[in-house]
């Protein structure tokens, strides 16, 4: 239990909590605790899908810009490769992980909400990366996963300006999957999250790893690394299980043990 992030965990749903008012602004403690949780999450058995949430107001408005101002080279150099680190282990969760937005998530925030496998958000909540008008760019994924995800030009678009992004323009980019009522919000994520508390956990962590590691190489060797964590799943019991309850009782009707 960090002071400014926590990992709660209830009914195969981990909830990695930002709580670092007023607006979860990413300093280093807050950084380092982060990468704590993922860990936490990552090795936890009864953790089965994770909610990245900072709470009913704001998800995250950024890095510390106080904090940063006032760093020489070398401890911008060490901060950013921290940051960066941390939110990698974010996305290496090898479990769904869902980011659900309020209010804001800007510059190092929408960088961590990047890191999710799936996004929803409040109606009122704005999205952006305006590193560009502290004359500086985005240092932890937002030139790399915003362009993998809305692609290369739109990319440049919302670095080049550093325009704030309405939810409504989000969801058409593709930032956001799913725009709901800002108190709907941890409530339509933690729905996601939970239809896979049950799921086959292996499985999952296999698909992740598929398409996340596919997207890093070309097409023929993404295809080898489908295939191989495709006939590694016959190692599973929750193989044996599904497709035993397929033949016996029709699709969707299987209970998976995660093993």
């Amino acid at each position: 239990m960090g002071e400014f992030v926590t990992l709660e965990v209830e009914g195969g749903v981990g909830t990695i909590r930002l709580n670092r008012p007023p607006v979860n602004a990413l300093n280093a403690q807050l950084t380092g605790e982060l990468a704590d949780a993922a860990r936490e999450a990552t090795d936890r058995d009864d953790v089965r899908a994770v909610i990245l949430y900072g709470g009913e107001k704001t998800f995250a408005g950024g890095a510390d810009i106080k904090e940063m101002a006032t760093r020489t080279y070398p401890e911008i150099a060490k901060f950013g490769t921290a940051l960066t680190n941390s939110l990698a282990l974010i996305a290496s969760i090898p479990k769904p992980v869902v980011a659900a937005i309020t209010g804001y998530a800007l510059g190092g925030g929408l960088e961590l909400a990047l890191t999710a496998d799936w996004r929803v958000a409040g109606d009122n909540v704005k999205v952006g990366q305006p590193e560009i008008q502290l004359g500086v760019i985005p240092g932890a994924g937002g030139t790399q996963r915003l362009a993998r995800l809305i692609g290369p030009s739109k990319t440049k678009d919302l670095v080049f300006t550093g325009r704030f992004v309405k939810a409504d323009e989000a969801l058409s980019l593709g930032i956001l999957d799913k725009v709901v009522a800002p108190d709907d919000v941890y409530t339509e994520a933690h729905k996601w999250a939970a239809q896979f508390a049950n799921g086959p956990a292996v499985a999952l962590r296999a698909a992740k790893a598929a398409i996340d590691g596919g997207l890093d190489t070309d097409l023929g060797n993404a295809l080898k690394l489908e295939s191989n964590l495709f006939a590694a799943l016959w190692a599973t019991e929750d193989q044996k299980n599904g497709m035993r309850s397929f033949i016996e009782n029709g699709p969707g009707k299987a209970t998976f043990e995660g093993k």
